[in-house]
C-alpha cells in the first residue's frame, strides 16, 4: 500500500509518503515539508490570526495537491496541539475543510502521546523492557511510560519548544533571566506531572523522540557505537553544556551548527531547555533517540486495524 501521512503541527506542515502493508515496516518513499511556526500567529486571546489561518491553508493546500497526484491508497491528516488548543481551532478546522477538502483527525494530547509511544514500542522492541519517552513538539511535551504498547501513563504538558520560545524567549539571543523563567516554569510543571507516574515501575530504557531532541541529539550528543545513524544518544549533560552556548548565538547563525536546521533554529534553545528539566525530573542522565515519533505511530495504529 501507497499511504500518506499529513502532520499539521505547530511548526511545520509536513507530509511523509510510505509503502507499508500490515506487518512489515513502513518504508518512506517521499516528504514535503512547509515551515509555518503557527506560534508566532497567535493573538492575545489564543485565537490563530487571519495571516497565520492563510500560510496554514496555504501550506495544507500545496500538500493536498502532492497526495492527489502521488498516486496513494489513503492519506492521513491530522492535527496537533497548535490547532487543538487554539481558541478559533474549530473554525479554523472546517475553513481548512472547506478549503482543502481534507477531514482532519485532531489527535488530543494524550492521543499524540499514545500514538508516539506505540512507535517508539515497535522500534526498539519488547526486549526495550519498560519504556520512559520524552516527545517535544512545537506546542506540548509528551512524556509516557510503559512495557506494553498502551503506556500506563501518557500525558501532554504545554511545554513544547514553539510555545516556550513564544511566552519565555522574547529576545534574539535570549537573556540569562528569559531562560531561567523558562527553566522555573518547566521545572514546576514537570514536577507536577511526575506525580502520575509515583509507584509505577521504574524504566529501563529511556528514549526522546521529535525532531527538536533529534536536533539536539547531532549536536551534543554521539552515534551509539556500531549501529548507526539512526541510533544517537544524549547525555544530559552533554545537552547542559551546550544550551547555554546555543542561547549565546542569534538564531540566523545557529544552522551553521551541525543538526540544527532553518525549521528548528528559532526554538531550539527553548526545546533544549524543555527537555534538560524533564530529565532532570525524572532523574534521567541519558536517552536514546528514537526516529520514529507520532507519523509511523499513526500508519502503525492504521496498519493495525487494517489486519
Amino acid at each position: 500500500m501507497r499511504l500518506g501521512v499529513l502532520d499539521i503541527g505547530s511548526n511545520t506542515v509536513h507530509l511523509l509518503i510510505v509503502d507499508a502493508h500490515p506487518g512489515a515496516r513502513p518504508v518512506a518513499e517521499a516528504s514535503h515539508k512547509s515551515v509555518v511556526r503557527l506560534m508566532r500567529y497567535l493573538d492575545t486571546d489564543g485565537s490563530i490570526t487571519d495571516e497565520g489561518v492563510k500560510a496554514l491553508v496555504t501550506a495544507i493546500g500545496d500538500a493536498a495537491r502532492i497526495a492527489a497526484r502521488s498516486n496513494l491508497d489513503d492519506l492521513l491528516p491530522m492535527a496537533t496541539s497548535a490547532i487543538r488548543e487554539a481558541t478559533n481551532g474549530a473554525e479554523v478546522i472546517a475553513l481548512i475543510e472547506r478549503e482543502t477538502g481534507l477531514s482532519l483527525q485532531v489527535l488530543s494530547g494524550e492521543d499524540e502521546a499514545k500514538l508516539t509511544f506505540l512507535a517508539v514500542r515497535r522500534w526498539y522492541g519488547w526486549s526495550a523492557g519498560n519504556i520512559l519517552l520524552f516527545d517535544i513538539g512545537g506546542g506540548s511535551l509528551e512524556i509516557a511510560l510503559g512495557e506494553d504498547e498502551e503506556a500506563d501513563v501518557a500525558l501532554s504538558l504545554p511545554l513544547g519548544a514553539g510555545r516556550s520560545t513564544v511566552g519565555f524567549l522574547h529576545d534574539d539571543p535570549p537573556t540569562e533571566a528569559q531562560q531561567e523563567a523558562l527553566r522555573s516554569h518547566a521545572r514546576g510543571v514537570i514536577a507536577d506531572a511526575r506525580t502520575a507516574f509515583d509507584g509505577l515501575q521504574k524504566p529501563t530504557h529511556i528514549v526522546g523522540s521529535s525532531k527538536t531532541i533529534r536536533s539536539l541529539a547531532r549536536l551534543a550528543g554521539s552515534v551509539v557505537d556500531g549501529i548507526g545513524d539512526d541510533r544517537m544518544r544524549l547525555r544530559r549533560s552533554q545537552l547542559d553544556d551546550w544550551v547555554p552556548r546555543l542561547a549565546q548565538i542569534p538564531a540566523t547563525s545557529r544552522p551553521a551548527l551541525p543538526g540544527i536546521t532553518m525549521d528548528r533554529t528559532f526554538q531550539i534553545v527553548a526545546g533544549g531547555i524543555v527537555l534538560s528539566e524533564a530529565m532532570a525530573g525524572f532523574n534521567v542522565r541519558e536517552l536514546d533517540v528514537s526516529p520514529w515519533a507520532t507519523r509511523e505511530g499513526v500508519l502503525l495504529r492504521y496498519l493495525d486495524h487494517l489486519a
